[in-house]
């Protein structure tokens, strides 16, 4: 399967008098090093065009960074890993050369994640892929980590189940990947996220050995659960090479449901009530006025959809649940076919490119809160962008939803004064940026729901995490003592340098 990006290079791949956008030390294997992971792979690469592809992600800044010709940061070589074995081999070879690693799969990340900061060598896992086995009676699926969404469901759905897991990038992101950032599917309020699914893992350490977490039994009590050490781990402690996760039979009936509201307020207490009555439906949003305006042309409403699927009997009563719920916060019904637009146009990201090329700056923002939080923290951020100069459109949604709160989903778009450089666009951008985290973490909410750190959040997760920063600092230092996997990411310090960002 091939992997996408937003925007072509302008230099065509050809990265000649095209230098990386961060300037830090590019750590180059010697041909020694090379020779030997010739030995372990089929196939390394060092050409241009390779190199340039696999220099960046879907980091929305690095849009306007490839219409200049850049790459945000070009590795020496990228090799292809077809099992955990291999990956084990390169991770030997590159511990003793102290060349850095960066895994990398579908690079459908929007904060950095894949970007080989230091150069060094991309591990590309996709040739490890597809479904290893399914257990129809235990509900489980093993699956290579190189595997991309669209398999993945093809092959259980023609088995009668369902992951579940629907993200927006699905198309272009696989499995590995999901569990690296913590992903959640689209579906989430249903089927839970990423690591609610993960039941154990095949993972490979940095000293090469090759380790299983998770227990053999469901709910076990054999000490703590390592599955979540290396999830939202994002390649820096170990490298995900192969996941257990839950299945589902494939429902058997589904509802849709819409609702507006005259506040964001009022929706999000029919959200709330919903879930706290026990209601799960897979689907339910809630879209500020300025964001419902946009995708539903409503005007000064803000608009609720649902849908669920489910066996016919829980599916009557969610739909029930959902109905009462939001007449009793005030909701008016309103149109189902709405949903129907959501699921046209749910992972349709082809506007980015456009509109950098036109001189506006533009990304998204997923945060997350408890109910008592949320919307203190959603109008902290919405003004905080609206009241920055250069703002040309802020809204939100509520995009994923548990017992204890949820996530609120931001897009921002923007333009500073004066000419459409790189410059001036990173000031607004990053000028955004600090300001919604701030208001997130005075508000005591969670920087990133499902996009993960990469570099782009690293330099607020210490604030994030607080005293428990050390304990993360303990566990890079005894998993990765010589430092080579993934860094200048996740917010931990590289001996190599410094992340220049912003």
């Amino acid at each position: 399967m091939s992997r996408q990006q937003p925007v072509e290079l302008a230099s065509g791949g050809n990265m000649a008098g095209h230098p990386s956008r961060m300037q830090v030390p590019r750590v180059i294997p010697d041909d020694d090093t090379l020779e030997r992971l010739h030995d372990i792979c089929e196939v390394v690469l060092t050409d241009d065009v390779s190199l340039a592809g696999a220099s960046r992600d879907w980091w929305p800044i690095s849009i306007k960074w490839a219409i200049d010709g850049a790459v945000p940061a070009l590795p020496a070589a990228v090799a292809v890993a077809r099992s955990a074995e291999e990956v084990a081999g390169i991770l030997a070879v590159c511990r003793e050369s102290h060349v850095p690693v960066t895994t990398s799969a579908g690079r459908s990340g929007v904060c950095g994640g894949a970007v080989p900061l230091f150069g060094g060598v991309v591990l590309d896992t996709t040739a490890m892929s597809g479904i290893r086995d399914i257990d129809a009676k235990s509900l489980t699926a093993r699956i290579r980590t190189g595997t991309f969404g669209p398999p993945v469901e093809e092959e259980l759905q023609r088995n009668g189940f369902t992951l579940g897991h629907w993200p927006q990038s699905f198309d272009i992101s696989t499995v590995g990947g999901w569990l690296a950032c913590r992903s959640a599917g689209q579906y989430s309020t249903r089927y839970g996220k990423i690591e609610d699914m993960a039941r154990s893992l095949q993972v490979v350490l940095a000293d090469s050995s090759i380790i299983h977490t998770g227990s053999t039994g469901p709910r076990s009590s054999t000490g703590p659960d390592l599955n979540h050490l290396f999830i939202g781990s994002e390649g820096t402690l170990g490298i995900i090479t192969e996941a257990t996760l839950t299945i589902h039979p494939v429902a058997a009936a589904s509802c849709r449901r819409a609702w507006s509201f005259n506040s964001v307020s009022d929706g999000l207490d029919a959200c709330r009530m919903i879930l706290r009555r026990g209601a799960t439906p897979a689907v339910l949003r809630l879209y500020d006025a300025d964001e419902s305006s946009l995708h539903f042309g409503t005007d000064g409403v803000s608009v609720l959809i649902a849908y669920d699927e489910a066996d016919q009997g829980l599916l009557d009563w969610t739909c029930a649940t959902i109905d009462q719920e939001c007449a009793s916060q005030g909701g008016e019904p309103a149109d189902a076919d709405l949903v129907g637009r959501w699921f046209e146009k749910r992972n349709d990201v082809s506007a980015l490119a456009p509109l950098y090329e036109g001189g506006i700056v533009v990304d998204t923002i997923e945060v997350a809160a408890s109910w008592s939080k949320l919307h203190s923290l959603y109008t902290g951020c919405m003004g905080s962008l609206r009241s920055l100069e250069g703002t040309l459109y802020a809204s939100a949604h509520l995009s994923h939803s548990y017992i204890d709160g949820a996530c609120i989903y931001m897009t921002f778009a923007g333009q500073m004064d004066g000419e459409r450089t790189t410059a001036t666009a990173e000031a607004y951008y990053n000028a955004a940026w600090q300001r919604v985290m701030a208001a997130v973490i005075q508000a005591g909410g969670a920087i990133s729901h499902h996009h993960g750190i990469g570099i782009h959040r690293s330099r607020y997760l210490r604030d994030a995490m607080g005293s428990t920063w050390k304990v993360m600092e303990a566990l890079k230092g005894a998993l990765d003592p010589t430092g080579i996997l993934n860094p200048g990411k996740l917010g931990f310090s590289s001996y190599i340098a410094e992340t220049p960002w912003p």
